[in-house]
């Protein structure tokens, strides 16, 4: 039975980057900033905290032991025991000495950071990766729309459309980031481990050098952000030259490009995701990480595709769209949140089965430390459970309120689910759910969504809202899910 639908639909929306829309992303980016600041002082602070702990119990070690080397000496004339003692004593305390002083050699012999900057820099890696492997996402959600001759997109079209505006911040942090702090971030960065007279040489590691080297890495990572950008700048040429004449060629252009941006970004998105996030942990290697990183990318998209898409229809905007429309973005969400889990349990069953040392690891150090277990778990939950149960009845999938607290859910999930990716490589025990996490991390997230969000609504605010010329418009307007 067809559904009755609202006629009065205005092909001609522009959505309005407002002062008052950009104050609420300017606070959002502050609160940001002073929650990592705050976070940055006390992680420095607890750190310091310990060190000067460790110090004094060193100390407090050493005293102890001068006044057992002191009453020995003292007791010598008596017993005949002073250069035995004497020079146990003495032994015991050189070999300490120099015991301490290897550690501090393997420790801070290569400049090593300090916790909390190596912390603040694993955190603005990970944001990075992931909000451009969302905007990348959104080319890819537009892309295959075009590929596949969907109608029912058309009018949701330029939200997903706008989120490449993004790599223009995401490509030079990326390869800025990389380039300056390559070492704290990636353990293969290190020349000596190449070298087999270096007592720290790994043969592994040397065996994947051809491939694992800065110059491939940084070549291969301009080359994604130069075809994504590429194809995104191409894409949004023929949809502004659409808008302005309505002719059907622009369309058929958009579908050839289209059909290209696919093809290399079914290589571009899973090697991203083995350079940017797999070789954190460069033992570490898994046959389906491409797709695992891809689902998550692709869900979290589609998460924030539905939310402004839910947000601008409750502020007067997209009259074309209805319920059925939102129907179809939560049935996406609800299908790859069940699709990221498949992957996720795949990857985790065959890794469990095989029980490879060089795989099983980043299940163990996940799974079975107290830094990591409880996050771990609600990742899954997260995004799993709570999507699959919620939007699994039909009227769910239907309601503004349910999607945006879905979105949010999933958006934040993810959002955790490549924290447990990138920080254990770089932080070992020293991250998980501690008082500063309500801090450093989700201040330098909110800054991260801030920018983002930005970005986004710029690009938005160029383009007509809608396609209004685009040849399958009509379908949108009258989209109908039986």
């Amino acid at each position: 039975m067809a559904h009755h639908h609202n006629t009065s639909v205005n092909l001609d929306e522009k959505f309005v980057f407002s002062s008052e829309i950009k104050k609420k992303l300017f606070i959002l980016i502050g609160v940001g900033v002073i929650l990592t600041i705050i976070g940055v002082f006390l992680a420095k602070y607890q750190e310091d905290h310990a060190h000067a702990e460790h110090h004094a119990q060193a100390v407090a070690t050493s005293l102890v032991a001068d006044a057992h080397a002191d009453a020995h000496a003292t007791e010598a004339p008596v017993h005949g025991e002073v250069d035995a003692h004497g020079s146990e004593a003495h032994g015991a305390e050189a070999h300490g000495t120099e015991a301490h002083g290897a550690e501090a050699h393997a420790e801070g012999g290569h400049h090593e950071k300090p916790v909390w900057a190596k912390r603040l820099i694993k955190d603005l890696w990970q944001n990075n990766i992931f909000f451009a492997g969302i905007a990348a996402m959104g080319i890819f959600f537009v892309a295959f729309n075009y590929v596949a001759w969907a109608g029912w997109s058309a009018g949701i079209q330029r939200i997903p459309s706008a989120f490449g505006n993004y790599l223009w911040v995401a490509a030079p942090l990326t390869l800025v980031l990389f380039i300056v702090f390559g070492h704290d971030l990636f353990h293969w960065t290190h020349d000596y481990l190449y070298n087999p007279k270096d007592p720290r040489y790994d043969e592994l590691l040397d065996g994947k050098s051809a491939f694992l080297n800065n110059g491939f890495f940084i070549g291969r990572t301009v080359v994604y952000f130069g075809l994504w950008l590429f194809s995104w700048t191409t894409l949004r040429k023929y949809q502004k030259n659409e808008d302005i004449a309505a002719d059907a060629k622009w369309w058929h252009k958009s579908v050839v490009t289209s059909a290209f941006f696919l093809i290399f970004f079914g290589v571009t998105s899973s090697m991203s995701a083995w350079d940017w996030a797999m070789s954190m942990d460069p033992h570490f290697f898994s046959t389906m990480f491409g797709w695992y990183v891809f689902a998550s990318w692709f869900v979290t998209a589609l998460a924030f595709i539905t939310l402004i898409v839910v947000v601008l229809k409750d502020n007067g905007y997209l009259s074309i769209i209805n319920e059925n429309h939102l129907h179809d973005l939560g049935k996406f969400i609800f299908a790859f949140s069940i699709f990221w889990t498949y992957v996720w349990f795949e990857q985790f069953l065959l890794i469990y089965y095989a029980n490879i040392p060089e795989e099983v690891g980043y299940f163990v150090q996940r799974l079975k430390t107290d830094a990591y277990t409880p996050m771990f778990f609600l990742t899954l939950f997260l995004n799993f459970f709570f999507p699959f149960l919620v939007l699994m009845t039909r009227g769910s999938k239907r309601l503004g309120i349910m999607l945006k607290i879905v979105c949010v859910v999933v958006i934040l999930g993810h959002w955790f689910d490549f924290y447990m990716i990138t920080t254990p490589p770089v932080l070992g025990q020293n991250g998980g759910l501690d008082g500063i996490f309500l801090f450093l991390e989700l201040g330098l997230g909110m800054i991260f969504v801030g920018v983002f969000l930005f970005m986004v609504l710029t690009a938005l605010a160029k383009l007509n809202l809608i396609a209004k010329n685009h040849p399958m418009i009509q379908e949108s307007v009258h989209h109908d899910v039986f």
